[in-house]
């Protein structure tokens, strides 16, 4: 639970500094960092399919808003680095690594299943029963269609819209001419 706690202070840190910062691509890697945060919380509190639902929204989402950023906010990085900078940033870079390594630490050993661990969980239901209650000899597909349709339906329609706009997004700015501003239209609009 300790480690829980630490994704959530860091989640904080990350979107305060987010909301704070004046450069906007400081501020999307900042959301991106939450996001990735995130997508961790979920996998120890036992949802690893919204953990990976929230990881492919998450890209998608970082690709556009960079996209829009590099395209809106054009910053030069200069050849001189501050001193303080640059060690600030390999300190940082120095805790992620450790807080990932202590977070890699603390899942299960590789091949030991996650309902060995747990009574209760769901997955023991859907092994034992799985065939009689739903008829399907896949279990695979009685659990993504019988027991959790609902659920897959939602995250099928999440991961459709986030592409979709991404790709209206990105397309768009793609037919734009360098040359044309923002009150022109282009002839296949």
């Amino acid at each position: 639970m300790s480690i829980f706690l630490v994704l959530l202070v860091l989640m904080i840190i990350g979107a305060i500094i987010a909301v704070e910062t004046t450069h906007l691509l400081s501020s999307i890697v900042c959301v991106g960092a939450v996001g990735f945060l995130l997508s961790i919380a979920f996998l120890f509190l036992g949802a690893p399919d919204i953990a990976i639902t929230q990881l492919v929204v998450e890209i998608l989402c970082l690709v556009v808003l960079i996209r829009a950023t590099i395209s809106r906010d054009l910053t030069t990085v200069s050849g001189d680095r501050e001193f303080f900078g640059m060690v600030v940033t390999i300190a940082l870079v120095l805790v992620a690594a450790v807080a990932g390594i202590l977070v890699f630490a603390a899942f299960p050993p590789f091949g030991e299943p996650v309902m060995a661990r747990v009574p209760g969980a769901p997955a023991a239901t859907y092994l034992a029963r799985g065939l009689e209650q739903t008829g399907a000899a896949n279990i695979v597909a009685s659990v993504i269609l019988d027991f959790r349709g609902y659920d897959t339906l939602g995250e099928a329609t999440v991961l459709f819209v986030s592409i979709l706009g991404a790709v209206t997004i990105l397309r768009r700015a793609a037919r734009k001419r360098p040359e044309e501003t923002d009150t022109e239209k282009t002839p296949h609009e």
